[in-house]
């Protein structure tokens, strides 16, 4: 008895299969067909906009449109103050997007000489990736910057470092008063930094980066101590390993490590003040 329905309970097994496996391509063509429809708000004109008008906050409004037409280059809600008393490169009708694109940047008006201090000078050096701290150096920073040399008298590599405490005053052509946000994506990097020194500090770096390499060395920005007496390292201080244990100890009595919200000294193991 049980054998003459065996072929039936597999027939109905697999037709329920079947409906399972049916009902899932439906739902996944379903979700590819709702995907990218979701709703995301935007800025848009709420009146028509003419060429070269500034914007203000009562002629723009929000509005929701599908995120597969939502991209980088669209103002967000979040980023509307941005775009107040900016002046628009293109005229907008009623209704439209608002683009980042579609506004005068603020750095094309920019002059870097207004940000130099009276008898102080501003010297743009190469600074790109592992030089510029893997990119986090940013304007208003403060650095110190490390020359790397081949010493003349023993031929051997030595670093040391030239210059401390050296603001940044723009990183490529980006300054602390730039509204990133009016900046292309692919305008935001940078592969050099402009310094702000005094004249002989520019003779510095104009003749260090002509004989070796130089490097940026980020500070807190509170941190605007100086060391009269620097050393440098060579090759023989690394191989010798006597400079490193030296400083490995007073680093070990200079910086906390930090864990999760607590600093905690390196050395002795407790949370600092």
């Amino acid at each position: 008895m049980l054998k003459g329905k065996a072929p039936i309970i597999v027939a109905v097994v697999l037709f329920i299969a079947g409906l399972i496996v049916s009902w899932s391509s439906l739902e996944k063509r379903a979700e590819n067909a709702r995907k990218g429809w979701n709703l995301v708000p935007v800025i848009v004109a709420n009146v028509d906009v003419s060429e070269g008008t500034v914007v203000t906050m009562d002629m723009i409004s929000q509005r929701s449109i599908p995120e597969q037409f939502v991209t980088s280059s669209v103002v967000k809600p979040d980023s509307a103050g941005y775009i107040s008393g900016q002046k628009v490169l293109v005229a907008v009708q009623a209704g439209d997007p608002l683009l980042w694109s579609q506004f005068e940047t603020s750095k094309a008006a920019e002059k870097l000489s207004t940000k130099v201090q009276r008898k102080a000078r501003a010297i743009t050096i190469d600074a790109k990736g592992v030089a510029a701290v893997g990119g986090w150096v940013r304007p208003n920073d403060h650095v110190d910057i490390i020359g790397t040399f081949k010493d003349p008298n023993t031929n051997e590599q030595v670093a040391v470092t030239l210059l401390q405490n050296v603001i940044i005053l723009a990183t490529g052509k980006i300054t602390g008063t730039t509204n990133v946000n009016l900046v292309p994506e692919n305008e935001r990097s940078y592969n050099n930094v402009s310094l702000l020194v005094i004249p002989e500090e520019a003779e510095i770096l104009v003749l260090s980066q002509e004989l070796g390499t130089l490097t940026l060395s980020l500070r807190n920005e509170e941190d605007t101590d100086t060391m009269d007496d620097r050393g440098r390292a060579t090759i023989n201080t690394l191989l010798s390993g006597e400079r490193t244990k030296v400083l490995q100890q007073k680093r070990f009595s200079t910086i906390q490590v930090i864990r999760g919200n607590s600093a905690t000294d390196s050395r002795a193991g407790t949370v600092a003040e």
